[in-house]
């Protein structure tokens, strides 16, 4: 293979595909060798592993091909050199990428057959793994409430997630201090967070013309779904807590039972991983069924806190809670420089916006446009006294200048 790994940038409905090229060589190990036909095809491969009926082939697995190459249109004779035969396709970008999960897995190879004069065969196979990145944009801002608690959770995380690397999280969590009219506080204490990185995958088994039958409803084959954690962790410190009230709505009673609402907040920052011991698998959504998502399930451990108006009286504990909320993650590859096979090609000459320069010709010994006006002469065919008087011209009061052959050249006025 010549061309660098098959990456697809952008999502399939956008992309543009990836360019792949290389050569196949053909070397006969004894003596020459008459060869009548060499064609290669660029197979997707899809294998359930939850197939309708087990130990059945087409249940199990299913080959499409995507395209052929045809390397022969009449038989050819190979010697015992090395010859190379060179190829190249433009993979369509809506295609899903190499993808290995627990219940399916979507495959790419070339396949390489080749058949001899005498009628045997033989076949290669090679595997070629397409990958998908989708390029980072601006991060995202979600916002969770928990009734009947007046509390609300900002996260912010980044657009696209790695399967290696951190990624960080910046959360706040509003309305945590109630303040009574008595002077007396009720307040939030979070405890703990814990976070985890779900994987959930979910494909259809198909069910090959003799096990249709099998299968009921639309006929597409049977549903299965898998869900795993690829990355989990908890934290009890690392935030800043501020309970000081910023909006009190204060009550013309002292005896009025309703409390006032207030705001404090709790806020910090954490970073989660996913664990690469897992093998995660990035996002992929393929038309026969298979869609892998992630999210980032996060849940919040508080206890309720009852603060007298005394500062004398130490601060009751209440009840606990478990807010848990999560946010859908893009799990894909790193874009690296983000650019598309079709931004790279040089501009072609129909592409400049501006038109040619305009060609010279000469007429009566002086240069002239396409339209055929004569134009001045140039600077270099004057000889000097005449350039002398062109490059003086506005100038007064220079006198008068003789030419060797004894001509008078005046250079007032220019």
């Amino acid at each position: 293979m010549e061309s660098p790994p098959a990456l697809m940038l952008d999502n399939p409905e956008l992309s543009s595909g990836v360019l792949i090229s290389g050569r196949l060589r053909v070397k006969p190990t004894e003596g020459p060798v008459t060869l009548a036909a060499i064609a290669m095809f660029l197979e997707c491969t899809t294998t359930t592993k939850k197939p309708v009926v087990e130990r059945c082939r087409a249940c199990t697995t299913q080959v499409a091909d995507l395209y052929q190459w045809q390397f022969l249109t009449k038989p050819r004779t190979f010697s015992s050199t090395l010859e190379e035969l060179p190829f190249s396709h433009l993979v369509p970008g809506h295609l899903p990428c190499t993808t290995h999960g627990h219940v399916a897995s979507i495959e790419y190879s070339l396949h390489v057959r080749a058949r001899l004069d005498n009628g045997v065969e033989i076949e290669h196979r090679r595997d070629i793994v397409f990958q998908r990145a989708l390029r980072p944009g601006n991060d995202k801002n979600s916002m969770r409430i928990f009734p009947p608690t007046k509390l609300t959770f900002h996260v912010t995380l980044p657009s696209v997630a790695h399967p290696i690397g951190e990624l960080p999280v910046l959360f706040r969590l509003n309305g945590v201090t109630t303040k009574n009219p008595d002077g007396s506080q009720l307040r939030w204490r979070l405890r703990k967070i814990v976070w985890r990185i779900v994987e959930e995958e979910k494909t259809i088994s198909p069910a090959c013309p003799a096990h249709s039958a099998k299968v009921g409803g639309d006929g597409r084959g049977v549903a299965h779904d898998s869900d795993r954690d690829i990355g989990v962790g908890e934290l009890k410190s690392g935030w800043k807590c501020d309970y000081t009230c910023v909006n009190h709505h204060h009550t013309s009673s002292a005896s009025s039972s309703t409390p006032a609402t207030s705001d404090g907040q709790i806020e910090g920052s954490f970073g989660v991983a996913i664990d690469h011991s897992s093998k995660p698998q990035c996002g992929v959504s393929a038309p026969n069924g298979t869609n892998i998502t992630h999210s980032l399930v996060i849940e919040l451990v508080i206890s309720e806190e009852f603060v007298a108006s005394s500062r004398a009286t130490p601060a009751a504990t209440g009840s606990a809670r478990v807010l848990r909320t999560q946010f859908a993650l893009r799990l894909t590859q790193r874009a690296g420089l983000g650019i598309a096979w079709d931004d790279e090609t040089p501009p072609m000459y129909e592409d400049v916006p501006e038109s040619p320069p305009q060609q010279f010709s000469v007429v009566g010994g002086n240069a002239a446009n396409s339209n055929g006006n004569e134009l001045p002469p140039a600077f270099e065919d004057l000889d000097l006294l005449d350039a002398l008087a062109l490059s003086v011209e506005g100038l007064d009061d220079l006198g008068d200048m003789r030419r060797p052959d004894g001509q008078v050249v005046s250079l007032n006025g220019a």
